[in-house]
């Protein structure tokens, strides 16, 4: 008996041709299978029975049989579905008289937009309908909307299929710019000499990851990239940051004082002698005058985000992002536990930094793992991550602060040495770069002796 077709009784957005069209083609042809499986998943064909087909077929494929008529039938009835999709007469009226299609491609994507429309309705109508049944908090169907349709972009994206002329087609330049050195390593500098040079900067669409133990100074690292970026007299460059532990008033706080090189308990306290007064006033000034942008939004969301990064991007341009820290950060609400949760907020936040092309520099915290080691080694490691899920897997670095200080405050030989480890790197290697924590005024600087001739450039 065959099936229902929601799709048809609801007279959403459909073409049964071009999937019978597909379907045929594939069964005519096998080798074109390759074609098709790039961009069409069985939920793409609006008929249940063509879904059926499709996933027969896919079958047939992963065993690295041939798909003709003849096996489908076979696969179909063992499954049990051949009754379903009408038996293997309709089977035959697919590819019955159907000529070789050249433009197959073409037909695929006509299945996969209306697929996207469906989407796009069904998700939409399941929104307004919880919206009116007034029944949950707004702040969580908002969280499902917004991750709904990051999926969405997602898998609109999957069927861009490029050769290599056209990626250097597309690029800035040419064929010239694409193979000159120098444009292939313009990442955005952070001004840490030794971290730039071992990862050729930040680049747009890269998610990278900056976690550490408590009072390892995570957010002190990111405040500091921020500020030289938005700060640096030659290209001050636009940069938002999400503070969702610190308010608007501390973060600047710790901004100016950084800035100032003025001790933040003095600053507190009131303790302040005419000089240091003089050079917060100095680096006030300077602030405020920078493109910094500064959010203390507590548990944002990725739809808030997303709307204000886009506002921001049109109207002062966007270079970096920074959001302190992932763990605080509201996800749908409805996971069936927290790892879950966090992994979709980073997978999330990956699809916007590629989305706006701009770096995420995201924080994230550490379990208790290097605290309790019974070796004493207190480094960080990657499985450290503190419900970690895909964070490891989505970012394009991850970053560790490392303050070996903070585990042997006896040593006057390690004041003030800080590592940052680079544990992943997608596109270059790891390693560990030696930074200088001055942690009075909780600023990261370049070592004395890794300073380039002429003093520092920002």
């Amino acid at each position: 008996m065959a099936t229902r077709d929601i799709t048809f009784e609801r007279g959403l957005p459909a073409n049964a041709d071009a999937e019978q069209l597909v379907l045929g083609a594939i069964m005519l042809d096998d080798s074109s299978f390759v074609i098709i499986g790039a961009i069409l998943e069985p939920n793409d064909f609006s008929l249940e029975k063509h879904k059926r087909i499709f996933n027969a077929m896919l079958a047939l494929n992963e065993q690295g049989e041939r798909i003709d008529r003849v096996t489908v039938a076979n696969e179909l009835m063992r499954r049990g579905h051949l009754e379903s999709v009408d038996g293997i007469s309709y089977l035959v009226s697919l590819d019955n008289g159907l000529p070789q299609i050249y433009n197959l491609e073409s037909y695929a994507r006509i299945v996969k937009e209306k697929s996207l429309l469906r989407r796009i309705i069904i998700s939409s109508q399941a929104i307004i309908e919880r919206a009116m049944l007034d029944q949950e908090d707004p702040t969580v169907i908002l969280g499902d909307a917004e991750e709904s349709l990051l999926k969405l972009s997602d898998a609109k994206g999957k069927d861009k299929l490029l050769r290599p002329g056209d990626i250097i087609e597309q690029f800035d330049g040419g064929i010239s710019a694409f193979l000159d050195p120098s444009r292939r390593v313009s990442g955005l500098t952070c001004g840490f000499y030794k971290l730039d040079e071992m990862t050729s900067g930040l680049h747009a669409g890269e998610l990278v990851i900056v976690a550490a133990r408590p009072a390892m100074g995570k957010t002190a690292l990111a405040l500091n990239i921020a500020q030289r970026i938005a700060t640096r007299e030659k290209d001050p460059r636009p940069v938002a940051v999400f503070s969702l532990e610190m308010s608007n008033e501390q973060l600047l706080t710790r901004l100016i004082c950084a800035e100032a090189h003025v001790d933040q308990q003095k600053f507190r306290l009131g303790y302040l002698n005419q000089d240091e007064r003089r050079m917060l006033q100095m680096a006030a000034v300077k602030l405020a005058e920078a493109p910094l942008f500064i959010d203390d939004t507590a548990g944002a969301n990725l739809m808030d985000i997303h709307a204000k990064l886009r506002r921001i991007k049109a109207e002062h341009g966007l270079s970096l992002v920074v959001i302190d820290y992932l763990q605080l950060m509201s996800g749908r609400g409805r996971q069936e536990n927290r790892t879950q949760e966090v992994s979709g907020l980073s997978r999330g936040l990956k699809l916007l930094a590629k989305e706006l092309k701009v770096p995420f520099m995201v924080l994230s915290q550490l379990n208790r793992a290097p605290d309790t080691r019974p070796s004493g080694d207190h480094v960080p490691q990657l499985s450290d991550l503190r419900e970690s899920g895909s964070i490891e897997q989505d970012a394009d670095m991850v970053w560790f602060i490392f303050r070996p200080e903070y585990y042997k405050p006896d040593r006057e030989d390690l004041r003030g040495i800080a590592e940052v480890i680079i544990a992943k790197q997608r596109n270059g290697p790891t390693g560990k770069v030696k930074l200088a924590f001055l942690k009075q005024f909780t600023k990261f600087e370049n070592p004395v002796n890794e300073l380039p001739e002429g003093g520092p450039e920002i």
